[in-house]
């Protein structure tokens, strides 16, 4: 389904009225408080702040780490913070109602891929057996659900519960955690309004640890795995408590990850301040990722201070500078784990939008099925791509920005993800969200819904 009103919406988005220069730009709001939560991926922030960006911009920020990523969105939402580094999830489940209601939008996505999912030692060495080997004898990557079917299936005839984390109901890691699973013919669990725990019917109960204490948390055995975004893969294999077997990137590649979050409020009150903080995050991401990467041991030392992640400089470097540590020695050039700008990273497109829309359809979070329609109505409720080719635009005229670097002429839609580049070998095109749920061998479909712990229609 392709309707008019589908590209009359990302037409509309992508119209704006320039300012002839910078200096024009009159900043409604100059002082300025953003949320992060202690990742990687909160790199724009620690940058556009470290580099002057925002000073540039006529903006006196300061930015404050979160204790988890409900406090933080609670924080955008009553106005104690101006905007944050967000899960992609989070303004979508809250324009549409999903937990905590308000109107959440983005005009800055922050990056591509930067997940991984982790076991423990226990769990690996069982594991083991059921994944390929590579000529040189190291397991063969990507490596599927399937391989730890026969360890869940063993706990269960032991009447043992297999539990895995998950930083958040509405995260890109929870999304990931669940795709792999099913991928690998394990179910993950449903959600339904009165049940919000997601494990109904679950092979995998998952439940929520916040991002830094993952690991310890599957140290204490609490958790047997877990999704979760750089370092805390990368710090279970320093510790020596965990082996990642699958990132995101291997998962799907270049998939989208965090956003920058505000009120719709906000925008709509400040909107050259919005136009400005947009154009100091896109220099960070073109920083982050010019000439190769080159700056990222930088940007290494400046988030391993504690007022940005705290993790140890070379936890951090293990996956920020081009390679991903499996096991102990067992070191892969991984050099797009981290995507900051390249492959238009940073700009909001709405197929990001809905593929997470039909990840909560899939599993219940959206209770009841919604025509393709829906699905476009509310990413361009959300996603906010006009401020950004604004924002773009405003950058290149002041010679700060390469205008090659940009969608233009985008309908706002990527180009259809093909089956070779996820890991089930199905694939995505966000101008037809019905008929990918119903692509996917396990989930909800078409009419389905949940109903106690039955899957009904």
């Amino acid at each position: 389904m392709k309707p008019k009103t589908l590209l009359t919406v990302a037409f509309s988005a992508c119209a704006f009225a320039l300012p002839l220069n910078a200096e024009m730009l009159d900043i409604e709001k100059d002082e300025l408080k953003f949320g992060f939560i202690k990742l990687t991926d909160m790199a724009p922030l620690a940058i556009a702040y470290e580099k002057g960006y925002f000073e540039d911009e006529g903006l006196f920020v300061t930015l404050e780490a979160q204790a988890n990523w409900k406090v933080l969105l609670d924080g955008v939402i009553d106005g104690q913070l101006d905007g944050a580094h967000m899960l992609a999830g989070q303004p979508l489940a809250a324009t549409i109602g999903y937990g905590t209601e308000a109107h959440i939008v983005t005009p800055f996505s922050m990056d591509l891929n930067g997940n991984g999912i982790t076991v423990s030692n226990e769990i690996w060495e069982a594991m083991k057996p059921n994944v390929p080997k590579m000529a040189d004898g190291r397991p063969q990557h990507p490596i599927s659900a399937a391989a730890l079917k026969p360890v869940v299936e063993d706990y269960t005839d032991q009447g043992l519960p297999f539990n895995m984390g998950m930083v958040f109901p509405v995260s890109t890691h929870n999304y990931e955690i669940r795709y792999w699973l099913a991928a690998g013919g394990l179910e993950p669990g449903f959600y339904s309004p009165d049940d919000v725990t997601g494990t109904i019917g679950a092979d995998v109960l998952l439940s929520v640890t916040p991002p830094p204490q993952m690991p310890a948390t599957m140290e204490a055995g609490t958790i047997y795995g877990y999704a979760v975004g750089e370092p805390w893969n990368q710090q279970a294999v320093f510790k020596g408590i965990g082996v990642p077997v699958i990132t995101d990137y291997d998962m799907w590649k270049n998939n989208p990850e965090k956003v920058f979050g505000l009120t719709k409020e906000f925008t709509e009150q400040y909107p050259n301040t919005t136009l400005a903080i947009t154009k100091a995050l896109i220099r960070a991401a073109i920083w982050l990722d010019e000439n190769d990467n080159a700056n990222r041991p930088e940007a290494v030392e400046i988030l391993s201070r504690s007022e940005y992640v705290g993790a140890d400089y070379d936890v951090i470097a293990n996956s920020m500078t081009g390679f991903f540590e499996f096991e102990k020695g067992d070191r892969r050039p991984a050099p797009d784990f981290n995507v900051f700008f390249r492959y238009n990273a940073t700009y909001p497109y709405y197929s990001d939008a809905i593929w997470y829309l039909t990840q909560m359809r899939r599993w219940g979070q959206i209770a009841e099925a919604k025509p393709d329609q829906w699905y476009f109505d509310t990413a361009a409720s959300v996603y906010q791509p006009g401020i950004y080719m604004e924002a773009a635009k405003l950058l290149v005229d002041e010679g700060l920005a390469d205008e090659a670097d940009f969608p233009w002429d985008t309908d706002g839609f990527k180009a259809p993800t093909p089956a070779a580049d996820i890991i089930d070998g199905i694939p995505y095109d966000g101008k037809a969200p019905n008929a990918y749920i119903d692509s996917l061998p396990i989930g909800l479909k078409g009419t389905q819904t949940v109903v106690g712990n039955e899957i009904q229609g």
